[in-house]
């Protein structure tokens, strides 16, 4: 593993606060610069040494009481992503069979739509569910041909919000990727993976662990990199002496 004590490992980031109008440091240029990457250069693998030093990235990300509940699992073999792929490919058509069915079969189109919102609101937002449409039909990569798969594991014993913890050793690891040049993709979709008895037994998807999400990496087509709009949310600030305002 990466020496993290050795500085010649650990390039200068800066350790002066910025003044106003300053330009970005190394760090906020890297996650500002960052984009969800979706064409990969074919027959071009990650290095292993520098897989490792992203899961290494990864490892030293914070999590409740230290409980550190990731296990990461690396699938760099063609053959089994693509029998992943497929296997999810199958789960989503089903996902897509019942929808329809629940459609057809009653006049009532409007009320199940919002049942399905209320219960199960991330899986049937309109968003995700045009991409396991998509996926369904073909027509959506799932790992978009990335030649390495990181799958993420969280071990449900662990305090806290092991999801969440994972979650942040991922973020770690997506952006050390792109500081070496390197293309990701957060993949969730892989999750009907966990409805396999093979894939739960092959991945050691058992108690305590869960199956949380994966990220594709590899090397980008093009130069995707570049700051992408994002909406401005109003942040409450809640200063000093009491006094409150709503900044953009």
């Amino acid at each position: 593993m990466i020496n993290v004590n050795d500085a010649r490992s650990a390039p200068e980031t800066g350790t002066r606060l910025p003044g106003p109008g300053d330009a970005f440091n190394s760090v906020e240029n890297v996650i500002y610069s960052r984009r969800s990457v979706r064409f990969y250069e074919k027959n071009k693998q990650v290095p292993e040494y520098i897989v490792r030093r992203i899961i290494e990235a990864g490892r030293f990300a914070p999590s409740a009481g230290n409980g550190q509940p990731w296990k990461f699992i690396v699938v760099q073999d063609q053959k089994m992503i693509k029998e992943m792929e497929d296997d999810v490919i199958k789960k989503l058509k089903l996902v897509m069979r019942f929808a329809w069915y629940l459609g057809s079969w009653t006049k009532h189109k409007e009320w199940v739509a919002k049942f399905l919102m209320r219960f199960l609101p991330n899986m049937f937002h309109p968003v995700p569910f045009g991409a396991m449409r998509l996926i369904a039909d073909g027509k959506l990569g799932l790992w978009h041909g990335a030649p390495t798969v990181l799958i993420l594991l969280a071990d449900k014993r662990s305090p806290g919000d092991p999801s969440l913890d994972t979650g942040i050793a991922g973020e770690n690891m997506v952006l050390t990727a792109h500081s070496y040049g390197l293309g990701t993709c957060w993949v969730s979709f892989m999750t009907p993976l966990k409805m396999y008895a093979k894939w739960r037994k092959r991945l050691g998807i058992r108690y305590p662990y869960k199956l949380v999400t994966s990220i594709a990496i590899g090397y980008p087509r093009g130069v995707p990199d570049g700051n992408v709009s994002r909406e401005t949310q109003a942040i409450d600030w809640f200063g000093e002496n009491g006094t409150f305002k709503v900044v953009y």
